[in-house]
């Protein structure tokens, strides 16, 4: 008896159906598993035959073929265990399938047939519902995960033995009974589990930490509201590290869109928590500086997503960024133009998602006391100078905001605690609520990513506001790049300021926030 259950793979954020079919014919026990399984899938055998006996069935005396069709794409993971398992039961008669819908099935069996929790079932989801798959059988603790999507019926399972079970009743048409024996309520559950949690429940901080440093919480407020890059440097122990930490914590929530984005990559990358649902607030990433390229951008021999997708929608903090490879850097500019990377394989490419908000910080020399007060800098102009080339000037002049910093005063130190992360939080969402009413319709949201053939329509200046960008060109000698991050930001500063136009202070702030790293690499604190 041959029988037929649907699972997947995962490819890129979307994946392709894969058919688990078994055959039993007579012939020598064993168990052949083919079509380009990888050595977790093969290992299944031995998974499959202890847990089908663990769980009360008998594991057939016959000569069993697994086909994972299409053959001709590699299989790899642990989740094919239970379609692997069940499709056994159904060929071997001791479960039935007859009158079921499709049936996509994920889950990994442990030996005593506990179904264990998989990467990627949002994604596999997404995959059953475009290719007409209504019924979808999943790990009890992947179950938020799965009815983020809310369509089609989803089964949470904790054994095989329930999934049997489930399968039973399915076939009488028993539906309900089936749900509840699956330990799944019938009723629905709200995607994501519940409201988004507050920022400063997840672990992001309050600025209100963050003792004086009014510029740099007004660069940081400018930042969050446009979605523009950012660039801390100055001496350790000036707040830099403390400050990027806490950006998300005056980011607003994501979409329902952008939440599910955001989720399906994470659970491809096996990175969503035990029974976690949707991703309500926008990611922080802060990988450390000796990270490789694959784990920031992504790759490997079967390509996952790196660091610059999990922020996607979110922030990518780098620590001591003159600290990390040079090539991997410059690598970043792909995604810092496009809002994805795309990780090329011999015939094939894959492409993630990584529209990021890019945060730096670093010294402002190797020893990191250059324009510190009472202290002396040991290192000399070709050393600062080529510190500062490992960032590349093709990198910079992607970033809109450089903020040099110095370390607080001890009577600020000691004062009470500044405005926090709620209040900013609150301009900055009526910022952003302005750029998505005045964009609505567009490819883009946010000032930041406004395109050069838009900045004229949406950043006009009148004749003073003019006279003073041509002054700052010439003055700091400034490319076009740089002419346009200084309209955007300034049009995030009018947004902030609720100002329908470009004031002529709105410019002269933006401008303040670029007066570094164009003209000169050798970065003073004049």
């Amino acid at each position: 008896m041959l029988a037929v259950l649907i699972s997947q793979v995962p490819y890129g954020i979307e994946g392709s159906p894969i058919r688990v079919e078994v055959d039993i014919r007579t012939g020598l026990p064993g168990v052949d598993i083919v079509g380009l399984p990888d050595s977790a899938v093969k290992e299944a055998r031995e998974r499959v035959r202890v847990a089908i006996r663990n769980s009360g069935f008998r594991f057939p005396p016959d000569r069993i073929l697994v086909n994972l069709s299409p053959a001709g794409i590699r299989k790899e993971g642990a989740s094919y265990d239970l379609p692997i398992a069940l499709g056994i039961l159904v060929a071997s008669s001791q479960v039935p399938l007859n009158g079921s819908p499709p049936m996509m099935v994920l889950g990994e069996l442990n030996l005593a047939g506990e179904v264990l929790p998989v990467k990627g079932v949002l994604s596999a989801l997404g995959t059953g519902l475009q290719h007409g798959v209504g019924l979808f059988l999943v790990p009890r603790e992947n179950l938020p995960e799965a009815r983020a999507l809310e369509r089609g019926r989803v089964f949470g399972i904790a054994s095989l033995a329930q999934a049997a079970e489930l399968l039973v009743r399915l076939a009488r048409g028993d539906a309900v009974a089936g749900q509840e024996a699956a330990g799944c309520p019938q009723e629905r559950v709200p995607a994501g589990c519940g409201p988004p949690a507050q920022a400063s429940s997840l672990g992001f901080g309050d600025y209100e930490e963050l003792r004086g440093h009014a510029v740099l919480k007004r660069a940081l407020e400018v930042a969050a509201a446009g979605r523009h890059h950012l660039l801390l440097f100055g001496p350790p122990g000036s707040g830099k590290t403390m400050a990027a930490r806490r950006l998300p914590s005056i980011l607003p929530a994501l979409s329902w869109e952008e939440a599910l984005a955001v989720t399906r990559i994470h659970s491809i990358a096996g990175a969503l928590p035990p029974g976690g649902g949707l991703i309500h607030h926008p990611p922080l990433r802060m990988p450390h500086h000796s990270a490789s390229n694959e784990g920031i951008i992504g790759g490997g021999k079967f390509p996952r997503p790196g660091e610059v997708s999990l922020a996607h929608e979110g922030v990518l903090f780098l620590d001591e960024a003159a600290e990390f490879k040079p090539s991997l850097l410059q690598s970043l500019r792909e995604p810092l133009e496009e809002g994805r990377v795309t990780i090329a394989r011999a015939g094939s490419s894959v492409q993630y998602p990584a529209s990021f908000q890019l945060v730096l910080a670093c010294n402002p020399c190797p020893c990191g006391n250059l324009g510190r007060a009472q202290a002396v800098c040991t290192c000399s102009a070709a050393e600062v100078q080529a510190y500062w080339r490992k960032l590349g000037g093709a990198l910079l002049d992607r970033v809109d905001i450089r903020l040099p910093l110095q370390p607080v005063p001890a009577e600020e130190l000691s004062g009470g605690p500044g405005e926090g992360s709620a209040a900013m939080a609150r301009r900055v969402a009526r910022a952003v609520d302005l750029q998505r009413r005045r964009y609505e319709g567009l490819p883009f949201s946010r000032n930041a990513r406004l395109a050069p053939g838009y900045v004229e329509r949406f950043c006009r200046l009148g004749p003073e506001g003019a006279q003073v960008i041509a002054r700052a060109m010439g003055r700091l000698d400034l490319s076009s790049r740089a002419y346009h991050a200084i309209l955007k930001v300034a049009r995030t500063i009018a947004d902030l300021a609720e100002s329908p136009e470009i004031e002529r202070e709105h410019l002269l702030e933006a401008v303040q926030y670029r007066r570094y790293g164009d003209s000169d690499i050798f970065w003073s604190y004049s």
